[in-house]
């Protein structure tokens, strides 16, 4: 009888009804106060960033030469499918958490459960990526200067001659914990302006790069197979899904039942343009051998005689990769912030400000965490960290709005995705497969994090859940 009582407690779902109620009832509420183009802003400045400015270069270098492009189509094709997947929850469900949510509605409290444990490490992880990507830009601009800067600030160990901390990273995850931490109003106009400013980057870069491209530089297409554009795919996976943890805020949106699922389609669409008109323009102007895997689009219009051009970027880069870690930091403090209120964390972390109704805790606390791995640890390392625990988000969300379709059809949607099942089925299918191209050292750490989570899960969180204690 124990086990049986285990087996559906863990099954336990959270009534979609109920998931609504907690806005007008007790407990912690976040501030509604974005607009449709604030989340369109925030869901471009997710994915647009370390995709562009960083990632093309480092997976046009050593894994996909041209056939870049082809990685960010296919990465595309996978993200679009569970975009619109994506997109048919925010506006059933328009709560903070995102996949977390919407599988603890759907499939039950322990897929939920793991599903926030993976993304608290998984979005941690992308913040301090993108922050090392943003240090790349900044060490360029400092060798055009000439300046002389201490070399043990400007890397993680192992990474240079005398590196021991790459103390700009650092600074940087700690100033997007302090914007996030002024309130969701004032740290979405800043997003949206920065957004902006990196859009016209890009449009430049593109626009003025096109009149140098050499088409003998996509020959060979392929240099290292087609296997090369799909492991590209897997790495690049990342850098085109900031719409996932834009869905995050949809607690924080004014109307998100209607702005939600558009915000989400239209970020992923002009993300999507933007990256294959610069992947083409980044490999035709340099051969994929000479591309910098670290600030790509600053050399390669070096290379050209644009060294002024060439400063731009980086620091058009800098600014604008900012927006990439504010979303990813958004992101992962509302998913924490859902999973405490719910009583699967302590709710001592879903305290929220009195006047900012932002949770201040979580934020300083995944600043400080992202700080430690963007300091310490190389961009590869800190890179493997983040990819198959949103693949596997991904597939939660496809196969949940799967089962609710059927399971509930009379439920008023705001948006319905498309083509059910076929649609969300190619996201399971893409998900998946990309997951079988990351490496056996990503999946020992998953391995490590999942056993970690199912401990404090049966040790803390099945007890102490909001549903048990109903």
């Amino acid at each position: 009888m124990a086990g049986l009582r285990m087996g559906e407690g863990i099954l336990r779902r959270k009534p979609i009804e109920h998931i609504e109620a907690t806005e007008v009832g007790e407990g912690p509420r976040l501030e509604r106060t974005l607009g449709l183009w604030q989340l369109t802003a925030i869901g471009v400045g997710g994915i647009i960033g370390a995709g562009i400015f960083t990632l093309a270069g480092t997976v046009a270098n050593g894994t996909a030469g041209p056939a870049v492009l082809l990685s960010f189509l296919i990465a595309g094709v996978a993200s679009a499918a569970a975009a619109l997947s994506y997109a048919e929850f925010a506006g059933l469900i328009p709560k903070a958490g995102s996949a977390y949510t919407y599988g603890y509605a759907v499939l039950g409290e322990l897929a939920g459960w793991f599903i926030g444990w993976d993304l608290l490490l998984e979005y941690t992880a992308i913040v301090a990526v993108v922050a090392i990507g943003i240090s790349g830009y900044f060490s360029f601009l400092i060798d055009e200067m000439g300046a002389d800067v201490p070399a043990w600030m400007l890397g993680a160990p192992g990474t240079g001659d005398g590196h021991r901390v790459d103390l700009f990273a650092v600074l940087l995850c700690l100033l997007i914990a302090f914007l996030l931490n002024l309130g969701i109003k004032n740290a979405a106009r800043f997003e949206t302006v920065v957004v902006v400013l990196k859009v016209l980057v890009v449009l430049l870069v593109i626009a003025v790069g096109v009149f140098h491209i050499e088409t003998a530089n996509y020959s060979p297409f392929f240099p290292f197979g087609v296997g090369g554009a799909f492991t590209g795919a897997a790495t690049v996976f990342f850098a085109v899904f900031g719409y996932d943890a834009m869905s995050t805020a949809a607690e924080e949106s004014k109307d998100a039942q209607r702005h939600m699922p558009k915000a989400i389609i239209y970020s992923l669409i002009i993300s999507m343009v933007l990256y294959v008109a610069a992947c083409l323009v980044l490999t035709g102007m340099q051969n994929y051998k000479d591309i910098d895997p670290e600030s790509g689009f600053s050399t390669a219009f070096k290379s050209v005689g644009l060294g002024g051009l060439a400063d731009l970027i980086a620091v058009g880069a800098i600014i604008g990769i900012l927006t990439v870690m504010f979303t990813f930091m958004l992101g992962v403090t509302r998913v924490w912030f859902a999973m405490s209120r719910d009583g699967l964390l302590p709710r001592w972390f879903a305290k929220t400000h009195p006047t900012r109704h932002v949770p201040t805790r979580v934020t300083w606390i995944v600043g400080v965490a992202s700080a430690a791995i963007a300091g310490f640890l190389p961009i590869g390392e800190a890179a493997e960290l983040t990819n198959i625990g949103i693949l596997l988000a991904f597939t939660v969300v496809c196969t949940a709005v799967i089962v609710l379709r059927y399971r509930h059809p009379e439920l008023p949607r705001t948006f319905r995705t498309p083509w059910m099942p076929v649609v969300p089925a190619v996201g399971v299918v893409f998900s998946i497969w990309l997951i079988t191209f990351l490496q056996w050292q990503t999946w020992a750490r998953f391995a490590v994090w999942f056993l970690v989570g199912l401990v404090i899960y049966f040790g803390y969180s099945y007890r102490r859940s909001e549903l048990a204690r109903r």
